[in-house]
């Protein structure tokens, strides 16, 4: 709350300010760790060669790093496509059927609650006041917090999964090759619950909730990876 000029003003906090950047930042350091680790206890349990680890830890770090980053920009690239389309159709719109176009608006505001002739007066003023916004945000539900913003999701995912990926990296560098597997796991465990933590305060989520879903679908993807990496070496002989 502030104070200006003798008038109270209050800011409030909205999670959803965030949620464009930390849906990427935390999905890209979650699979930059869970990917990563992954790769390195499928290698690990079929091999107890150190340097054939650590490139596995690198190749999946640099690799993953870019496709995260190149298929988060695609992905939100086609729904800024898709919202840039319906807002040139609707600017044509305004320009062709104005009247239709301030009677939905109208609508709009009449099925929120409002009553038809305050909606009227509501969807006259936000038409003055400007009318591709209105018509935006509340036809098409565009905002400035929810537009897609590709190269930024696609900086955060970049950026947060070397931040993920470069912990079980670390690990394979400086992890005794006999206790790889279990200490891969451990580590990124605790790199998990971390991020879990940091994600549900960050978003205003309930802790334990995220922390006990990022363990349990972390623990199933180690646990099949070096499953299915014990189950190679052993065919192969690999060593």
């Amino acid at each position: 709350m502030n104070l200006h000029g003798g008038h109270f003003s209050f800011i409030e906090k909205h999670y959803t300010d965030r949620s464009g950047w930390l849906r990427a930042a935390v999905l890209g350091a979650n699979d930059g760790i869970l990917s990563t680790t992954s790769l390195v206890i499928g290698v690990a349990a079929a091999s107890s060669s150190r340097t054939a680890i650590v490139l596995s830890a690198l190749s999946g770090l640099v690799a993953g790093a870019l496709s995260m980053a190149a298929g988060e920009y695609v992905s939100v690239s086609s729904q800024s496509d898709i919202e840039q389309s319906d807002l040139k159709r609707e600017r044509r719109e305004l320009e062709e059927t104005p009247e239709e176009e301030l009677e939905e608006l109208t609508q709009i505001y009449a099925q929120r609650g409002l009553t038809q002739d305050l909606a009227k007066q509501v969807a006259i003023q936000m038409t003055e006041h400007n009318a591709l916004e209105a018509h935006a945000r509340d036809e098409l539900g565009i905002n400035d917090i929810t537009q897609a913003k590709p190269m930024q999701a696609a900086l955060a995912s970049l950026a947060s999964f070397v931040a993920g990926g470069i912990l079980p990296f670390l690990v394979s560098i400086f992890a005794p090759i006999r206790y790889m597997v279990p200490s891969q796991y451990v580590f990124a465990i605790i790199f998990l619950v971390s991020l879990g933590i940091v994600a549900a305060k960050t978003g205003g989520s309930n802790v334990w909730k995220s922390v006990v879903r990022i363990c349990f679908w972390g623990t199933a993807a180690m646990g099949i990876t070096a499953f299915i990496g014990y189950l190679f070496g052993t065919s192969f002989g690999l060593s």
